[in-house]
């Protein structure tokens, strides 16, 4: 998947508890955080089919061979998987886990397809819902608990204050004073705004609108590609054109609860625009697909959050939450968003997609899905030490 963004999600600062965690704090922290995940997505699937009056036949956390399981009243078999890199509902009338049709299931009530297509179209995006709302859920919880982080200034936070040791703003011609009201013709409102429309684009040509002795002046600038590493070593290449405001500082500002909701629903969106534009970069060969990451990097980087408290691995929940509503929603067969853009055409073409081009989809969509896990895998295997010094050399 892809690395969770962090610039906003960070603002809620934790203490580092363990210079390097135990290797018992990444499992616990990989079942901690995929574990409910998991079991949250299933049970948006799960309740809104129960609500439909559609029978679920297994309800599985992980993939493959059963652990452990119990049938309930409903016939539900409820059981725990050997790989725990997901789950499924197996719904009557599916053909696999991946919820193909069967097209030789019979048409009895408690079946998935002889359900109205409205109906299995909100019981399909039940999954990335519930995992959207626990994301929006965290966040507002933050929000109503700790504030909301807003930097303050007794002077527009636009102006330029200082430079930086290495400024790409200096190099091009800006100066201590100037103000900074546009980027790319688009206008800017504070110095957060500014971070944002530069953080996510190293190597970008831009071209910066500034005030100057009142007069207005666009200035071209490239954005300088810097490496940062964190305090467990993870680097991550960011864009940065080295200026600061003026006096500025950070501080929370108290914040209701009914006004840290669409907060928190303002912040997954300004995330889910993270993610969207770190995927563009990766296609157009911008940014690296070494960038992407798959469980075991979710396993590194839980038990190092896990490592920093409660408050920082909640907040990591709230982002891979997001991270799984998103990647659920995307128009690829065997995905929730696959079943989706299957219903959309069936409402335009006033009958389900024909059996034969559903299964070459379906066998496309998990083709690409396997080759994308291999992908992640293969990167997250070459970034741990051991083996990245092998092909590292």
């Amino acid at each position: 998947m892809p690395r969770p963004a962090r610039g906003h999600a960070n603002c809620w600062k934790a203490l580092n508890l363990f210079e390097s965690p135990p290797i018992w704090m990444y499992a616990a922290g990989f079942i901690l955080l995929l574990g409910p995940l998991v079991t949250v997505h299933e049970l948006g699937h799960y309740l809104v089919g129960r609500w439909f009056g559609v029978k679920a036949e297994a309800f599985s956390v992980g993939f493959g061979k059963e652990l452990f399981g119990r049938t309930d009243k409903h016939g539900t078999r409820w059981k725990l998987s050997a790989l725990p890199l997901g789950g499924y509902v197996q719904f009557k009338g599916d053909m696999d886990p991946a919820s193909v049709p069967n097209p030789e299931a019979p048409a009895e009530p408690g079946c998935f397809q002889n359900a109205a297509l409205w109906k299995r179209a909100l019981i399909v995006a039940a999954g990335p819902v519930t995992n959207l709302l626990v994301a929006i859920a965290i966040f507002a919880a933050f929000f109503t608990i700790y504030g909301q982080p807003k930097i303050e200034s007794e002077v527009d936070t636009r102006q330029i204050g200082e430079f930086a040791e290495e400024s790409a703003a200096r190099d091009a011609g800006l100066e201590v004073g100037d103000l900074i009201v546009a980027i790319d013709g688009d206008a800017i409102a504070d110095f957060e705004e500014i971070r944002e429309n530069i953080a996510l684009y190293p190597n970008k040509s831009i071209v910066i609108g500034v005030e100057r002795d009142g007069a207005q002046i666009d200035i071209p600038v490239t954005i300088a590609s810097v490496e940062q590493t964190d305090n467990f070593g993870n680097t991550g290449t960011i864009g940065l054109i080295g200026v600061a405001p003026v006096e500025a500082e950070y501080v929370f500002k108290d914040v209701g609860i009914l006004e840290s909701i669409p907060l928190a629903a303002s912040q997954c969106w300004e995330i889910t625009k993270m993610m969207v534009t770190g995927i563009k970069q990766i296609l157009v060969g911008d940014r690296s697909i070494k960038e992407l990451g798959g469980p075991v990097k979710i396993a590194k980087f839980s038990g190092e959050q896990l490592s920093l408290g409660l408050v920082a691995f909640v907040n990591f929940a709230a982002l891979i939450s997001l991270n799984l509503a998103f990647i659920n929603f995307l128009p690829i067969p065997a995905l929730d968003g696959g079943h989706l853009a299957f219903y959309a055409a069936e409402a335009v073409r006033k009958k389900p997609v024909g059996p034969r081009a559903t299964e070459y989809a379906y066998r496309t969509g998990i083709g690409l899905v396997l080759v994308f896990m291999v992908v992640v895998t293969v990167n997250d295997l070459v970034s741990l030490p051991v083996f990245g010094s092998i092909f590292g050399s």
